[in-house]
This record gives C-alpha cells, sequence and structure tokens, in this order.
C-alpha cells in the first residue's frame, strides 16, 4: 500500500470514493460543492489537502485534512475532516494506515494534536478511532449560513 497526495490524474479513482463516502452518510451535494473540493485538493496554496491510499494502482481510500491555529495549545490542530475506504478494502488496515499517516504529517509539521468527528452510529469507524484515543465526550453543532 502507497500513502501519498492526491494528483491530478487521481480524479476518476477519488470520485468514485467521493460518491461512496457521500452515499454512506445519505448526502447528496451540489456538484459545484464536489468540483470546488477537487480544485482545493489539487491547489498547492489551500489549506485543504488530501492523501490517497493506492493498492496495486488502484485508490481505495482517501483522508481530507486541514490545520489551523488553537486557542488550547502552541501548535495548530489537525483536522481530519473526510475518511473513506472503499468496502473491499475495509478490514486490511487502509483506514490506520491513513490515520497514521495524517499523524505522522502533524508531527512533521509541528502540529500539537490531530482531531475528527464521525458519526455516532458509526460502529466500524468508532472501532478504529478509539484505538487511538476514546471520544472525548464533545458534541457538535452545525448552523447552516
Amino acid at each position: 500500500m502507497q500513502i501519498r497526495d492526491c494528483e491530478a490524474s487521481d480524479y476518476d479513482g477519488w470520485r468514485r470514493l467521493w460518491d461512496g463516502y457521500l452515499a454512506f452518510y445519505g448526502t447528496v451535494l451540489d456538484e459545484a460543492v464536489t468540483a470546488q473540493t477537487w480544485a482545493r485538493l489539487m491547489d498547492a496554496g489551500s489549506p485543504v489537502q488530501g492523501r490517497v491510499a493506492v493498492i496495486d494502482g488502484r485508490i481505495v481510500g482517501f483522508a481530507i485534512h486541514h490545520h489551523h491555529p488553537s486557542s488550547w495549545v502552541l501548535g495548530d490542530d489537525g483536522y481530519l475532516e473526510d475518511l473513506f475506504v472503499d468496502a473491499s478494502a475495509r478490514g486490511c488496515g487502509v483506514g490506520r494506515a491513513l490515520i497514521d499517516d495524517l499523524l505522522a504529517l502533524g508531527r512533521a509539521r509541528g502540529w500539537a494534536r490531530v482531531y475528527w468527528h464521525t458519526d455516532q452510529g458509526n460502529a466500524q469507524a468508532r472501532a478504529l478511532y478509539e484505538s487511538y484515543a476514546p471520544a472525548d465526550g464533545h458534541i457538535r453543532y452545525r448552523l447552516k449560513l
């Protein structure tokens, strides 16, 4: 397995997984949002960055992340915004490899912490996540503007 930055030639593989990710959460996004997400991933100056997991030339997972200053620590926080693994590759360590990769990137870039959210009912993901740290009890609130 190779973990690397997204490249322009990854679009079809990423898009297949992105569509699967949205379907998993029962979400439909305007095509403009998906196009903007991909454009951000391709923009070296964007704070939104993406990594892909590749096995035998096929993209089987992705992690989208960014970092930001924090008022709680001296360094930045890294935020793992989206993580998805193709159903055919689940249970093979792809999700763990993507998280480990992000943790290594964060250490190399001097981040103080990495955090993420998941759906309360996503038991398979939560089992993986809780092998890193227990849930911290925070509840998210989101308002559309």
